[in-house]
C-alpha cells in the first residue's frame, strides 16, 4: 500500500510579493485563520513513523486555502480577494497547482500499478470557534459510502478509545468527511479500490495540554492507524 501524509495548512508564512496585503496583520496570521496550529508536526511524526511520503505547505491559507476546490467561494481570503486578477492567477499557478498536482500525480503513479493510497490530511481545529465549543479531541472524517474509510475509521476510533480512553475521539466531527476538500476532491479522480482518503482532526486544546507528551500522542495514532489496516 503507497501511503501519503499531507497538511494542507502547516504554516502562515506570506510570500514577499504578498506582505502589504497583510501588514498589521499578524495577530490573524497567527490565529487558526492563519494556519492549522500543531498540524505540521503531527504530519511529519506520522510520516516518519509510517515512513510515509509528506507533502505540506508553509503558505498562510489566508492567500490562498490549499484545502478548497478551484471554484470554491472561500478559496481566496477576504484579504487576498483584494489582490488583482493577475496576482490571483499568480498565486494559483505559484502555490496551489503545484501542490495539489503534486499530491494527485503520487496518487496517480501509485493507481497505474493497480497499488491502492491511503491518505491522511492533518488538521486542527480551534476549541472554541463562534462561540461554540467543540466536543471533540480527535475527530476521524471519511465518505460513510465508501466501505474502507469506515471500516479503518472504525478500528481506529475503538483502538485510540481503548488506548487514550480520557479523549474523546469522534466520527465525522466537527466537520462532515465528505465537505469540499483535497480529499473529497481525490475521491472523485480515483476509485475507492485505489484510494483511501481520510482527514484527521486534532483539537489544539488537547496539543497544547500534551504538548511534553506530543510524540506519545503521534505514536498512539500511528498504533490505532495500524490496527485499522489491512482493510
Amino acid at each position: 500500500m503507497n501511503i501519503i501524509i499531507t497538511c494542507e495548512h502547516g504554516g502562515n508564512t506570506v510570500p514577499v510579493r504578498f506582505r502589504t496585503l497583510f501588514n498589521a496583520r499578524e495577530r490573524l496570521l497567527n490565529s487558526h485563520r492563519g494556519y492549522d496550529r500543531y498540524a505540521l508536526p503531527v504530519a511529519k511524526s506520522l510520516a516518519e513513523t509510517l515512513g510515509a511520503r509528506l507533502f505540506f505547505s508553509m503558505v498562510t491559507r489566508l492567500l490562498v486555502d490549499l484545502n478548497r476546490s478551484p471554484h470554491h467561494p472561500k478559496l481566496f481570503s477576504r484579504i487576498s480577494r483584494q489582490a488583482g486578477p493577475d496576482e490571483k492567477n499568480h498565486i494559483i499557478k505559484q502555490y496551489y497547482l503545484p501542490y495539489r498536482r503534486d499530491v494527485e500525480s503520487r496518487i496517480a503513479a501509485a493507481a497505474s500499478k493497480g497499488t491502492t493510497t491511503l491518505h491522511i490530511s492533518v488538521h486542527s481545529f480551534a476549541p472554541v470557534m463562534n462561540g461554540m465549543t467543540k466536543k471533540a479531541d480527535i475527530g476521524l472524517l471519511y465518505d460513510p459510502s465508501r466501505h474502507r474509510e469506515k471500516a479503518l475509521c472504525v478500528r481506529w476510533q475503538k483502538s485510540l478509545q481503548k488506548t487514550l480512553p480520557a479523549l474523546r475521539v469522534r466520527r465525522n466531527y466537527p466537520y462532515p468527511g465528505v465537505a469540499d476538500g483535497l480529499v473529497s476532491f481525490l475521491r472523485k479522480e480515483f476509485s475507492s479500490d485505489l484510494y483511501i482518503g481520510v482527514e484527521i482532526e486534532l483539537n489544539q486544546k488537547i496539543m497544547i495540554r500534551h504538548e511534553n507528551q506530543r510524540r506519545m500522542l503521534c505514536d498512539m495514532l500511528v498504533s490505532g492507524l495500524r490496527s485499522g489496516l489491512p482493510l
